[in-house]
C-alpha cells in the first residue's frame, strides 16, 4: 500500500459505522457497532463516546486488548486495528469530543457520569481490498 495512512483514513471517513472488539472474562472476543470516531489522529488515535455503565466499558477495565473495523461494503474492501483501548473520564477529553446534541444519550451534559471517552491507539493493522490482505505496523 503507497501511502496507508491517506487510504485508509479516506475509507475511515466515509464510514458511518465502526465495529470495536473487547475481550470477556472468559476471554472471547465480543464485537459492538458504533458511531464513527468523534476525533481520529492519522490511523493511530481514535476517540469514541460511550456510556460509563456500558459492557464494553467494564471489559476494557479489565484487559484493554482491543480491535476496531471499518468496512467500505460498496467497494468490499475494510481495514482491521489492532492495539489498546482506554477509558478516559477526565473533564479535558470529555469536552474534547463533546457535540450539540448528546445531550439525548447524556441528559445531564459533558459532566454525566454515564459520559465517557474511549481512546483507541492503534499498533498494527491488516488491510483488505481486491482479494488481498495486507498487514502494516502504525508508528
Amino acid at each position: 500500500m503507497r501511502d496507508a495512512v491517506s487510504t485508509i483514513g479516506n475509507l475511515i471517513d466515509k464510514n458511518g459505522t465502526a465495529f470495536i472488539s473487547s475481550v470477556n472474562e472468559q476471554g472471547y472476543p465480543q464485537t459492538k457497532a458504533m458511531l464513527p470516531p468523534r476525533l481520529r489522529d492519522g490511523i493511530k488515535v481514535f476517540y469514541f463516546t460511550t456510556n460509563t455503565s456500558s459492557r464494553r466499558v467494564a471489559q476494557y477495565r479489565k484487559n484493554p486488548k482491543a480491535c476496531v473495523y471499518f468496512c467500505d461494503k460498496r467497494f468490499f474492501r475494510g481495514v482491521m486495528l489492532q492495539g489498546e483501548m482506554e477509558v478516559l473520564e477526565d473533564a479535558e477529553h470529555k469536552q474534547l469530543i463533546w457535540r450539540e446534541g448528546d445531550t439525548m444519550y447524556y441528559p445531564q451534559g459533558v459532566t454525566d457520569p454515564d459520559y465517557c471517552v474511549l481512546r483507541f491507539t492503534a499498533t498494527q493493522g491488516r488491510y483488505y481490498q481486491n482479494f488481498k490482505s495486507e498487514d502494516f505496523v502504525i508508528e
